[in-house]
């Protein structure tokens, strides 16, 4: 019997770092089924950094994001810098310096850094004269905030979930928005039945299986007109919302009804990962480390602030909210005359 070989994708074409990152890690005498696991594992995206990059870029703020190399020497430095995991610059900035980014994914309402790690993320941003930022993912939700606005507790320095979100600046400095879709707005189906191809009894009633055609596909605005000239980008956000459905039957139609209703508010960042999927031919998640060599992240919106404010023209968004932080930290502020 002939096996046929396994078929794999390409190779990625940072591969060669991939490979250096997990030799580094575990050492040139490391097993290779153990080396080659992690360097898919490296290139499937795990590292929570690789969402946020691609977030920011996304999002249409961001100037240059990369991340930094932790290798450091010598080796006794570790004791007083932490290389923190990001800089990025961002079109937003009213400074001429980068930012610093570290990139964290906890899902409590708590996220706790000891006093010496704290310490020594904030002597490598003091360094090289930079702001520090702290990235967090809380579930599905990102939040980027100033490290000073983790407080010393008993031992570690902390910063609950209301405060991160209070400070966020994910929106005034990466474009982050927030949105609603009107109540009303849909999607609708029509289909035709063709042809009854057989009728099964049920405990309370009876199936019936039908051929059947779409013979039209129509939107509604958020004031239940219809609508036939809705921006294809206008009708792809219905794809990232959470829409009500509702079947109607006839003797000759079944009309399918998917309509936003009057609760629920979503942000631009976490749209994207329901536009992903959509697009997406599998169930997988994401493959963040692969995007993030994509020149558009999405198919279907090039721009997701500019749909946003098409949709609103076109009466689909009923809202967009531009969240501001309680602080405007110094590198946002219009410099002095």
């Amino acid at each position: 019997m002939e096996v046929e070989p396994k078929k794999t994708g390409a190779a990625p074409p940072d591969l060669p770092r991939l490979i250096q990152d997990v030799l580094a890690e575990l050492g040139y005498d490391a097993d290779a089924v153990t080396v080659a696991e992690r360097v898919r594992r490296l290139d499937i995206g795990l590292p929570v950094e690789d969402e946020f990059s691609v977030v920011c870029a996304w999002l249409g703020k961001c100037l240059l994001l990369h991340k930094l190399d932790q290798h450091q020497v010598p080796i006794a430095s570790k004791q007083q810098f932490q290389v923190p995991d990001l800089l990025a610059k961002f079109s937003t900035q009213t400074s001429k310096s980068p930012v610093l980014i570290e990139v964290k994914s906890k899902k409590d309402k708590l996220l706790s850094f000891t006093p010496e790690y704290m310490e020594r993320l904030q002597n490598y941003a003091d360094l090289v004269d930079m702001p520090l930022l702290i990235a967090w993912k809380f579930h599905s939700l990102w939040m980027l905030f100033e490290a000073r606005h983790m407080k010393k507790a008993k031992k570690n320095f902390n910063i609950t979930f209301n405060t991160a979100m209070r400070e966020n600046l994910l929106g005034v400095l990466a474009g982050d928005v927030a949105y609603k879709i009107g109540a009303g707005a849909g999607v609708h189906l029509r289909f035709r039945k063709d042809k009854l191809l057989g009728t099964e009894k049920t405990d309370d009633g009876y199936t019936e299986q039908w051929a059947m055609t779409i013979d039209d596909v129509s939107f509604t605005d958020r004031e239940g007109a219809r609508r036939t000239d809705l921006d294809g980008e206008v009708q792809s956000l219905f794809t990232a919302w959470d829409l009500e459905d509702k079947e109607e039957h006839n003797d000759s139609h079944i009309y399918l009804h998917y309509v936003a209703g009057e609760e629920g508010m979503q942000f631009a960042h976490t749209a994207l990962v329901h536009l992903l999927n959509w697009e997406s031919p599998h169930d997988d998640r994401p493959h963040w480390r692969g995007l993030m060599r994509k020149e558009q992240v999405t198919a279907n919106v090039a721009n997701f602030s500019a749909a946003l404010e098409t949709a609103f023209r076109q009466k689909v968004v009923s809202h967009i909210f531009h969240v501001q932080p309680h602080a405007i930290p110094a590198f946002l502020k219009p410099p002095r005359r």
